[in-house]
This record gives C-alpha cells, structure tokens and sequence, in this order.
C-alpha cells in the first residue's frame, strides 16, 4: 500500500463504521471513536452483519473476513483515538454548530500536520471550519451510503482548504479503493446531492400536477436512467444522443422545467405527520418490517452486484 496515513474515524454509527470497513479491507488499519460503549458494540455488530453479507455473495471468504475486524481497533476515549492521527474522518450528525465545536476539538488535539476531514452531505466546509486556527487542513470527504459499497468519495475543497490538504485527501480515498472526483468549490450539496434533487424535484412536480402516479415516476427512473447512468453520466449521455438533438430539446424543455424554491405540500404534509420513511412506517410509501427488509435485500444486492463488477475491471485478488 502507498498511502502511509494513519486513519482514524471520529464517530461510529452507519456512516463511521462503514467507512471503517472500508479502509480496514483495503488493507488499511483505523481507529474509530464511539460515544460510549453501547455505541460502540452496535458498530461493531454493524461491521460484522455487513462483512457476512459480503461472505454470502462470495466477495470475501471467512478468512478476509476475520482479517478486516482485527483491523479495526474501537474506543470510547476521543483523545486516544486521534492523539497520533495524521488524517481523521469526522462522521457525527449533520449540525453545523455540533460539528463546528467538533472540529475546535479536533483541531487543539490534533498534531498540527493532520488531515481533518468531514463526511458532511452537504454542510459548508469553510464554515465546518470557522473556529479552527488551521482552516487550511479541513476538508469534506463525503462517502454515499452504504460507504463500504459506494464507490463515489466527494472531496470538497473549503475557502482556506490547501492543495496539499487535497491531494492527501484524493490519495488516501484511492488507496481504500474509493472513486474520488474534486469539487472545485465549496457549494451546498456538493455535486452528487445537487443533482440528485433536481431529479427528486421534478419528480415531485410531476406527482402534484398528477401527471404520473408515484409508482410511475419511479418506474421511469429505474428502467431508463438508473440504468444508463451506471455507464454513462448525463454529458456523456447528452453527446451519445446527438448534442444538435439535446440542444433543440433543450431549447423548449427548460423553460417548462419546475424551479419551484419551497418544499413541496405532499412532502411538507408527511413530515409534519411524522410520516418519515421505513423509520416511522409510512413515507411516500407504506414500510411494513417485511417491504422494508426486501427493499434493503434488493438494494444490497445490487451494489454488490456493481461492486463485483468494479472488482473484475481492476484485476482485484478479492475471490468473488
């Protein structure tokens, strides 16, 4: 391995301990900090449930398996988990105070030379930032959930992030096998949300005007785009089309497109009900333990299926 960081992870819920994993099976040793014990044995039930998955599918064998655990040191005590560090990856809730007065903490105990990364969505780096005395060194690294099967890794350069705190960053994520592209400049939401939601916009214009059922519209995005956008993304798509096409198309459709500025009133009125997904039961959709428990089978086994795919195209020893 080439990447010499020495990795540590401040916070081990869903995001923590899967990006935990991740390091851990490419070879990487990491420490992860947990509130407290009860924290930490939910991680690392997390860590196992998703490495027998792994084991189910014939990604890993039994051995690799073991391997990746014993790599993976947890504790309750922040200062031991950072106090030799020299890249640290933040993934504590998204609150921009929370995360500010986390990163102070981090930046005084901290040597001065190390990396600190926030696995923020689409929280401000600069202003993650703003109560250290080396803004310089802070960086958004955000990992899509699940991080140990997404390959995507945005780094996220603040107002004061250096060239140096950059690359670091970019060699550290290639080396846990990670697909990581540069945003330029610090902007909510960073690439991947931003266009995420101007698809979940649309969508939802769509279902208002009652111009598709909800059903449909999903539908719509599984068996045409979620498909091609595996292989091609949306200008690689737009020259496959024929750009003199998509530039007539274009000429009349984005001035029907909604720009609407508000949260929409279906969705507004499902969280106001405490109606928030497979959390609570009811969403757009009913989540019975039974719809949920197929939905996340179907998902898993579709990344899985795309990360065995990835792991062939890079002549990978991991037996799949």
């Amino acid at each position: 391995m080439s990447n010499q960081e020495t990795l540590s992870i401040a916070g081990s819920g869903i995001m923590g301990h899967s990006i935990a994993l991740t390091a851990a099976w490419s070879g990487i040793d990491v420490k992860v900090w947990g509130i407290d014990k009860a924290d930490i044995e939910r991680a690392k039930a997390g860590v196992e449930a998703k490495l027998d998955v792994l084991v189910s599918y014939h990604v890993l064998d039994g051995k690799e398996k073991e391997r990746i655990i014993n790599a993976i040191t947890f504790t309750d005590s922040l200062e031991e988990c950072v106090f030799d560090a020299t890249f640290v990856i933040e993934a504590i809730p998204e609150n921009i105070e929370l995360k500010q007065n986390f990163f102070k903490q981090l930046d005084e105990t901290c040597p001065e030379n190390t990396i600190l990364a926030s696995n923020t969505s689409g929280l401000s780096a600069t202003e993650i930032a703003k109560l250290t005395n080396k803004p310089e060194r802070t960086v958004i690294t955000h990992f899509w959930l699940p991080a140990h099967l997404m390959p995507l890794v945005e780094v996220v350069r603040g107002n004061h992030t250096s060239d140096e705190t950059v690359e670091r960053a970019l060699a550290l994520l290639e080396s846990m096998n990670k697909k990581p592209i540069l945003v330029k400049k610090d902007v909510l939401g960073q690439v991947g949300n931003r266009l995420q939601y101007a698809i979940f916009r649309e969508a939802q214009y769509l279902l208002e005007n009652e111009i598709a059922s909800m059903e449909d519209i999903d539908a719509a995005i599984q068996n045409s785009l979620g498909r091609r956008f595996g292989v091609t993304g949306p200008f690689m798509t737009m020259d496959m089309g024929g750009l003199e096409t998509n530039a007539s198309i274009t000429s009349y459709l984005f001035e029907d497109l909604s720009d609407k500025k508000e949260v929409f009133s279906a969705m507004e009125g499902l969280v106001d009900n405490g109606h928030y997904g497979p959390k609570t039961g009811k969403g757009y959709y009913e989540w019975t333990p039974e719809f949920t428990a197929q939905k996340e089978q179907e998902r898993e086994e579709e990344l899985i299926n795309w990360l065995k795919k990835d792991l062939r195209e890079s002549n990978s020893d991991v037996k799949i």
